[in-house]
């Protein structure tokens, strides 16, 4: 066992201390990370979610934790505390356990849920899955390139583990933390969060703390450490067009029943301009950038060819001069469009609904409500009444243009200063470990349900990526690159380590 000299509170942990420290816990972490990622996590399968929870439960309470349930409307959050003998601050982590929804067809393994390890054949090659055995010492060759397929691999229950492998390297070690340690682990995040705001009001005492750490997300696309000390907020739109009341052939009725697909495609493109920005009035209001903020977003070393070559696009849409200015406005996407059937199930119909779903994504200078209200205006300028629900026969005689607005607010945007008590405390751990300063980005393009903390409890926060870019979140195949769950690992413990002025 390597022992350090003193509590850890006392003093860092220098890289190759670090290193061995992580070293010794890799077997254990990734057999706790295959066990894990078995276990199904859509948060629309409740009683899955049930055994994600009893899983984390059982890590946290092994590794010192009290824990306890907090109900909510839907899934309960689960909320562990650790107190450390003479500390005078305390640390909220926050833990993402759910994961998006999957389609297996689209999945190159059988079960989403079944994790596979698998390395590239070759040089730029495919990858090819390999015995899981080969993870556990003495591990051999390139292992650190070696990746993991599973849903949630790395949004975020590769987070998760790493934080509880941390853990683990510290009490290896015979040592704490400097602080008083709380986590809150969010079970229905890939949903919106829409039970948080209230559980978090609820338990505002219990919740307490000096700062939130976000435990979430991958760095910068250069792969160097990063912070983040802001994101955008969430606020999903669902449009439904109407047309003929079923779906009816396109022979018979074509150039006379309109078609809701057509009708919705005009509409969202009434939206943008040919460049990308949105063109509903007010809807970038409030955002200016003076000379200080300039300097923190061109700090950020974006290459843009790169990015370009990376995404497989010609140019960018042109809402900012770059990528780290695009994402400090509000964004209007439209993520996803139905109608009618395609491919193999492709009719000759005009289809009775056409149907959008929306992200308009929020920054802290916007005004949520008023940007709903914008895009609501819009639609009824370009013609249409807006239903609730499927439309009456008196509605469908009236009106020639019928849509359905559905709404709401998941949660705000938030920014933290990079002058703050956890921006100094984050960057002196980072700076220690890899000798110069991370990337530190104002605000990250992605949302996450941190405004709830900020707002109702008052403290500021910061998130430490610890995945790598390229990972599939969100979509089929998702992965961790190996060496980036080590690397997670070994920032976090650095985290942990790291005294708090």
């Amino acid at each position: 066992m390597l022992m350090l000299a003193q509590p850890l509170g006392a003093q860092q942990i220098e890289r190759p201390q670090l290193d061995a420290l992580t070293e010794a816990q890799l077997d254990s972490a990734f057999r706790n990370f295959r066990e894990y990622l078995s276990i199904p996590n859509d948060a629309h399968f409740p009683e899955d979610i049930r055994k994600v929870l009893d899983w984390m439960d059982a890590a946290l309470t092994a590794r010192g934790f009290e824990t306890r349930e907090l109900p909510t409307e839907g899934s309960p959050l689960l909320f562990g505390e650790r107190k450390v003998e003479g500390a005078e601050k305390t640390v909220l982590v926050y833990l993402q356990s759910d994961g998006q929804p999957v389609d297996p067809t689209r999945w190159e393994q059988d079960d989403p849920y079944e994790p596979v390890l698998k390395a590239k054949s070759g040089s730029g090659g495919d990858f090819e899955e390999i015995p899981w055995d080969r993870l556990y010492s003495p591990r051999e060759g390139n292992w650190r390139d070696w990746r993991i397929f599973a849903r949630s691999a790395s949004d975020s229950k590769g987070p998760n583990v790493q934080f509880l492998t941390a853990l683990d390297a510290m009490r290896a070690a015979g040592v704490e933390p400097a602080f008083h340690l709380k986590v809150i682990v969010d079970t229905e995040e890939e949903m919106g969060s829409p039970n948080l705001p209230p559980a978090v009001e609820e338990h505002r005492d219990l919740l307490a703390a000096d700062m939130l750490l976000i435990l979430d997300g991958p760095p910068h696309i250069s792969g160097r450490p990063t912070l983040k000390f802001g994101a955008r907020g969430i606020a999903p739109v669902t449009l439904t067009v109407f047309g003929p009341r079923v779906p009816v052939h396109s022979g018979h009725y074509g150039n006379y029943a309109p078609n809701p697909a057509l009708r919705l495609a005009e509409l969202l493109a009434s939206m943008k301009d040919e460049r990308g920005r949105v063109t509903i009035p007010g809807f970038y209001d409030g955002i200016t950038f003076d000379s200080a903020t300039e300097a923190i977003l061109e700090a950020v070393p974006d290459d843009e060819a790169f990015i370009h070559d990376w995404l497989g696009i010609a140019e960018p849409d042109e809402v900012g001069r770059n990528l780290q200015e695009a994402v400090q406005y509000p964004s209007l996407n439209v993520r996803g469009i139905l109608a009618g059937w395609v491919g193999d199930e492709v009719r000759t119909i005009i289809p009775a609904t056409a149907v959008a779903e929306i992200d308009v994504r929020l920054v802290v200078e916007s005004d949520p409500e008023k940007l709903l209200a914008s895009i609501r205006q819009h639609i009824v300028e370009q013609g249409y009444h807006l239903v609730d629900g499927e439309p009456t026969d008196a509605e469908r005689k009236a009106n020639a243009k019928l849509l359905s607005f559905e709404s709401e607010i998941s949660y705000r945007a938030f920014r933290t200063e990079f002058d703050s008590v956890p921006g100094r405390w984050l960057t002196a751990a980072m700076t220690h470990v890899y000798g110069e300063a991370p990337i530190r980005i104002r605000t990250a393009g992605g949302s996450i349900p941190i405004s709830p903390f900020v707002t109702t409890l008052g403290v500021p926060a910061v998130g430490v990526p610890s995945v790598n870019p390229d990972n599939n979140q969100h979509s089929p195949n998702e992965n961790i690159r190996v060496g980036h769950f080590v690397e997670g690992i070994r920032v976090i413990l650095a985290v942990l380590a790291q005294p708090i002025d």
